[in-house]
């Protein structure tokens, strides 16, 4: 069973960093691909990024050129960098992670971030 543990959430300001983790336990690590999604109050959940095991990632239009993802399988961590935070970024972030990107069938219990104008 693989188990994921998100950190790192809380209340900032626009234009603020934050810098989530999520680690995890179980299956190993190297092989798994990882994603953050989020949601917000009254949306769907909708995708971040992800990570495949060889390190390629991607990102929602939303989120690009703000967000990095990225991984350190020593740690079995995986981090989403966020920068030049807005409101709109406002939601509960959730780590997934899957034998490949897009097929996550592990998710963790998230993280509230809150950015404020």
């Amino acid at each position: 069973q693989l188990q994921l543990v998100e950190s790192g959430g809380g209340l900032v300001q626009a234009g603020d960093s934050l810098r989530l983790s999520c680690a995890r336990s179980g299956r190993t690590f190297s092989s798994v691909a990882m994603g953050w999604f989020r949601q917000a109050p009254g949306k769907e959940r909708e995708f971040v990024a992800d990570i495949s095991w060889n390190g390629a990632t991607h990102y929602a239009d939303s989120v690009k050129g703000r967000f990095t993802i990225s991984r350190d399988n020593i740690k079995n961590t995986v981090y989403l960098q966020m920068n030049s935070l807005k409101p709109e970024d406002t939601a509960v972030y959730y780590c997934a992670a899957g034998g490949r990107v897009g097929a996550y069938a592990y998710w963790g219990q998230g993280t509230q971030v809150t950015v404020s104008s």
